[in-house]
C-alpha cells in the first residue's frame, strides 16, 4: 500500500505540473487576446482539473481512511522519503490557484472593457439612427445654432 501511495503522489505531482502549464499557457492567451488558443486550451483544462480531483480525492481515501491525520502527518509517519514530494505537491498547488485566481482577473477586466465598449457602440448607434429619414435623406435637426446666427 505504501509504495501504491507513493506512486500515486509522484501522478498528482505529474497531473499538478501539467495543469500549471496549462493556466500559464491559458494567462498568456488572455494577455495576448489570443481567443482560439482559449478555446483550444479549455477543454485541456477541464480535463485537468477533472483528473486533479479524482487524484485527490483517492488520495485521502486511500491513504487517511479511519484516520484524522492529514496526508502531511501520513506522509511522516509511512512515507517519509516522499516528503519532498508532498512539498513540491503543495507548492504547485498553490501556484496553480494564484494563476486560477490572476486568470480570472483577467477575464473579468476583459469582459468589462467589451461590456463597455459594447455600450458605446450601442449609444453611438442610436444616435446615428435618426441620421436619415425613410426616404434616405439626412434629417438635419433644426435644435441648435444656425451657422451663421448669433
Amino acid at each position: 500500500m505504501i509504495n501504491d501511495a507513493i506512486l500515486k503522489l509522484n501522478d498528482e505531482l505529474a497531473a499538478l505540473r501539467k495543469f500549471v502549464v496549462l493556466l500559464t499557457s491559458e494567462q498568456q492567451c488572455l494577455l495576448n487576446n489570443d481567443t482560439d488558443g482559449l478555446l483550444t486550451l479549455s477543454e485541456a483544462k477541464m480535463q485537468a482539473a477533472l483528473q486533479l480531483t479524482e487524484i485527490g480525492n483517492a488520495r485521502r481515501k486511500n491513504l487517511l481512511a479511519g484516520t484524522t491525520d492529514s496526508t502531511e502527518t501520513w506522509i511522516a509517519r509511512h512515507a517519509p522519503g516522499s516528503r519532498a514530494v508532498w512539498s513540491e505537491i503543495r507548492k504547485l498547488a498553490a501556484q496553480a490557484q494564484h494563476l486560477n485566481s490572476t486568470n480570472g482577473e483577467l477575464i473579468n477586466a476583459s469582459m468589462r472593457h467589451n461590456q463597455q465598449a459594447l455600450s458605446a457602440l450601442q449609444g453611438a448607434a442610436k444616435s446615428a439612427a435618426g441620421l436619415y429619414g425613410p426616404d434616405g435623406q439626412a434629417n438635419i435637426s433644426s435644435s441648435g445654432r444656425h451657422l451663421g446666427s448669433g
